[in-house]
């Protein structure tokens, strides 16, 4: 138990960032990816 808790501590921050970080980058994605499904419609306007 008590290698463990030292284990947790370290290891808890980094994957705390990380998963704020997916969150967060996923709605940019999203808007992404409707850009890119939108962009044969735009271009068929442009011709």
């Amino acid at each position: 138990m008590d290698q463990i808790l030292p284990f947790i501590s370290e290891v808890g921050f980094p994957i705390v960032v990380t998963m704020y970080l997916l969150y967060r980058i996923e709605s940019k994605l999203d808007a992404v990816v409707q850009s890119i499904v939108s962009l044969p419609e735009q271009l068929k306007k442009i011709e």
